[in-house]
Parts: structure tokens; sequence; C-alpha cells
């Protein structure tokens, strides 16, 4: 998203024996210095401060043999849904070589975990002596890859402190072994690569200030699983300001096309044993269920339940990343948790195993581009309850904009309509109006009958820009959809999508192992989309059988 990447090929020859790399030429820095907020995380390249958008990493298949090559399919997909950034999770494993060429050649900056997570560390000296071995090792053979912004000493090893009955009853003890853990492989990062940050652990403050970053959004890298794990409903997104957030999540199930990979037909139902198999976090399945009552109304069928868990997942993560991108400079670093699988499970990943999308990566494709227009409804103090848009442009050129607010019924009868023009300067967000929810929506009967689509156009450094978003009012279960008849139409490489009446999360599956350019799409009355099939590699493909569902349908 901010040029292209080029690479130099290095040769160095020295006593008979020649190296060769492919390198690129770069100046990376992670801004920590203290702000009247309190220390913000921003990685700066080349001068230029960065608002990092992606996921994190887990390793990609459960057998070790085949885990490389599923790494260029996975690099791309995060490319091709405008994610800039990867964290390498240090519960994870450092990758092999190619992983690391690949984030080089397409641009993805690595956020890089060592292998540390969610425990407690002896600190003997033997074990130090292995991890200053092991640091060293590694950041000497990865340090002259482009695509690496920092080194990261832990995932969650300082919140590990209060998580076990031997840590909270000797913290001291505890805290002291983890510092001189930190000491080790810090000094070895350092020695071995002073041209980058060290960050302690994920999630802190900074270096020398430990906090607690779960819940105190004002410095450093956030988690926040305050949704997902304490039940939370999305809004509560709205009630952080994280500098970085670096693990946020929300589970769903996988497509009814991978399920049937691994689950007989005699076991459609998420409370099967198969099915409870292949959840491994305890209340995921009840979780996910508990908060379609909260948002929808509860799905119909088996194969209903299974699309309707991505599509809360989608709303979930859009949620909060959209709030989070309006904060820029703020907040600059969205990273959910996570990009992929290491088997096929319920799970909080954007892309399946095997590789097919969910839908929460064809809206992370929208929510992080580069130019977007995004809608919050959220209640804000003595104001009561209000609705804001917002312009958000990453590039480094000004942005010349005009954004429609349309309102819609859901019986596809148009409503009125209002463009708000703006420049946006590079690198920023710009509010384009305030009002009270009651400006759209001057009683509940009215929040029931209708929706916003919003359609942003305009050009960005010499190029057309164009992104579109939709909002409802309330939640989808109260909202009167009307039972759209969506027809699909395939010529080739293409499907056209149509309806009679306005439909949500329009989703097309086919059986080809390609990708549609969009989809989980809102779909008008009068205005027909074309989707192109394409593979990994951005060729057009056939598309084949397809089945296509939308919000309507699951009840």
């Amino acid at each position: 998203g901010h040029g292209t990447q080029p690479l130099y090929d290095l040769a160095v020859s020295a006593g008979g024996e020649t190296v060769r790399k492919r390198i690129g030429l770069r100046y990376i820095e992670v801004v920590n210095q203290p702000d009247a907020i309190g220390r913000p995380l921003t990685v700066r390249v080349n001068g230029v401060d960065i608002f990092c958008k992606g996921a994190n990493w887990i390793p990609t298949d459960a057998l070790p043999a085949r885990q490389e090559g599923r790494y260029e399919q996975l690099i791309l997909s995060a490319k091709t849904a405008n994610m800039n950034m990867i964290r390498v999770w240090g519960g994870g494993q450092f990758e092999a070589d190619r992983f690391y060429e690949l984030c080089d050649e397409h641009g993805i900056l690595l956020w890089h975990d060592f292998m540390f997570s969610c425990a407690l560390y002896p600190a003997d000296a033997e074990f130090l002596a292995e991890i200053a071995a092991e640091t060293t090792h590694q950041v000497k053979r990865l340090r002259d890859h482009a695509c690496i912004a920092l080194w990261c000493g832990d995932n969650e090893c300082v919140g590990a402190l209060t998580w076990f009955k031997e840590s909270r009853d000797s913290r001291d003890r505890y805290l002291v072994d983890w510092v001189r853990l930190d000491d080790t492989r810090g000094g070895a990062a350092r020695a071995a690569d002073p041209t980058r940050t060290y960050w302690p652990s994920s999630p802190c403050a900074g270096p020398g200030d430990f906090s607690d970053t779960w819940h105190k959004d004002g410095s450093g890298d956030m988690h926040y699983w305050s949704v997902w794990h304490e039940g939370k409903s999305f809004d509560a997104y709205y009630a952080v300001k994280p500098r970085f957030c670096s693990e946020f999540g929300y589970q769903s199930f996988n497509s009814l096309e991978s399920v049937r990979t691994y689950c007989p037909p005699e076991d459609f139902n998420i409370t099967a044993p198969t099915m409870e198999y292949h959840q491994r976090n305890d209340g995921g399945n009840r979780r996910i269920n508990e908060m379609f009552s909260r948002y929808f109304r509860m799905p119909k069928g088996f194969a209903e339940t299974l699309y309707l868990s991505q599509v809360q997942q989608s709303l979930a993560i859009k949620t909060a990343v959209e709030y989070w991108r309006s904060l820029r400079p703020q907040c600059m670093g969205t990273l959910f948790w996570q990009l992929n699988d290491i088997w096929p499970v319920a799970s909080w990943a954007s892309v399946e195993y095997g590789g097919r999308w969910k839908q929460l990566q064809h809206h992370a494709r929208r929510f992080f581009q580069p130019v977007a227009a995004v809608i919050h409804q959220r209640v804000d103090g003595e104001a009561g309850e209000i609705v804001e848009a917002w312009a958000i442009n990453d590039t480094a050129h000004e942005a010349d904009l005009a954004v429609e607010l349309a309102l819609w019924g859901f019986d596809g009868a148009p409503g009125a309509a209002e463009t708000l023009r703006a420049r946006v300067a590079a690198g920023s967000a710009l509010r384009l109006g305030r009002w009270s929810a009651t400006h759209f929506c001057v009683d509940d009967a009215a929040r029931q009958n209708r929706f916003l689509h919003v359609t942003l156009s305009g050009t960005c450094g010499g190029q057309a820009v164009t992104h579109a978003n939709t909002h409802v009012f309330t939640e989808y279960k109260r909202c009167r959809l009307a039972d759209a008849q969506v027809v699909a139409k395939v010529d080739g490489a293409t499907l056209t999508l149509s309806s009679d009446k306005p439909a949500f999360y329009v989703m097309a599956s086919a059986q080809t192992g390609g990708e549609f350019c969009d989809n989980s799409l809102t779909l008008l009355p009068g205005r027909p989309r074309t989707l192109i099939m394409r593979d990994q590699h951005g060729t057009a493909m056939p598309v084949g059988d397809v089945a296509v569902m939308h919000l309507r349908q699951t009840y």
C-alpha cells in the first residue's frame, strides 16, 4: 500500500566462498516516546508513519513437512486483503527462509515475536545460555530481511505472572526470572541487530513499562479480548482507544464446503461429537450461539449456522477496525487474531485451513482499503447516541473525495441522500459529519425499516478510488429484512449477482480453488454486481457450480 518493493541481488565472496542474498533498502523506526496521552507505538518507514493493518500468524499446518507449501497462498491472501503487517506469534515457530523472502517480495511487514508464550520460564544459567544462543542464531539468520519491523520478546508472559498459583504466591521470584529471561534475549537481539527496536513483550507499554495493557489503552500495544473471552457486546470496542492493538478476535465456524471434508452428514450439528472435537476453545460454541441471540435471529439449519457465524465474526472485527482506524494518529495499528489455521477447526482465523477465505477475509479487503469511508453509531456521554461519518486516507497523497450517504428502505425504496465532499490529507482520518441518531431515524420503527448505504469516490495520487459500506441503525434481528430473491448467472470466470430487494452479506461459494474478487457484500435492487473468480496469482479461472446465501435466508 505504500509503493513497490524493489529488491537487489547481493553477492559477497571471501576465501573461496560466496553468499548470495536479495536485500531491500529502507530505514525503519518504532516511535515510542511519551506524548500527551501516554506512549505511542508507531512504525515509521523511510520517514512515513505507517498505519499497520493485518493479522496474527500461527504455523500453517500441524504436520511440519506440509507447512512451507502453504506460505505463498497465505501471504498473497494477506496482500490481496490490503494487509501490510503480520505478527509472527510467540506460541508458534521461526518460519523457513521462504516465508521471509515472500514477505520481502510482497511488502508485508513483520512484527516478530521470539518463541515464548503464555507461560513461566526458568532462568537458570543453562537455560539462559540456550536462549542467548537461539536468539543470536535466529536474529543473524533473519536480520537481512527488509520485512522485519521489530523483534518482540514474548507473547503474554508478563500477563502470565498473574495466571498461575505459583507465580501469584511468589510473584517477586517469577518476576525476577522474567527480567533475567528478557535481559538475556534482549541483549542478544540488540547485539546481533542494533538496527531494530526490541519490544520486551506483547502486550506492553514499551521498554521498561509493563503495565496492564489488556485493559489500559494509552501506551504501547494492547491485547483486547473482552468481547470474545468476557462476552461483552461489539459496542465495547468503542470504549477503548488503543495506540496499537496487536491482538483481538472473534470465532466462527468453517464454511460448509470445508466442514464436509472432516464431518459426516449425520454429525451436521454444532453440538455433535465431530463438530465439538473441531472446537478446541472451552465454551466457544456457546459464545457464538449466545452472541447470535444479541444481534441476529437464530439460524434455522446447520448450513445457515455456519454461514451466520462468519457474518457475526465479520461484524465484530469490522466494528473494531473501522473505529480504531478513525482514531489515527492516536491508534496506528490493528492486527486481528488470526490469519490462518493449523488444521480444520472452528477458530478466530479469517482464512480456513486449506486456503478458502472466510467472510471476514473479504470484509478485511474492504475495511483495510487505504482510502475508506466508515460510519460509527455509539453513545457519547451527554450527547447521547450519535452517528459519525469518517473518511480515512492511509496513503502518502491527499485524497479528493465525495462520500454519498443514501438512506434505503429494507423494502428496496430509496430515500434521502446527501453527498459530503472533502480533501483528506495524506496519512490522516477526517470526520465528515456528526449527527444525533434521530437525524436518520426519528423513532424505533424507522430504525427497523431503513439502512444507510455509503459510497466513496474520488481521486488520490492521480488514481481513482472507490469504497462502499453499509450501516444498519439497530441489531439485524430487529430489522425488517425483505425476502430478497438473488439471481446468480455464471459466464466463464464471471458471476453476476442481482436482487429484487436489498440483500445483505451475499456470499457466493464455488467448489473451485479460487476466490471471487469481492464477496459477502450488500446487493441493492437495480444494481447488479459482477464478480470475477481468480486463482491465488490473480489469474481468472472458471467459476463452475456456485451456491449463494444471504442474511434473510438464515431464518
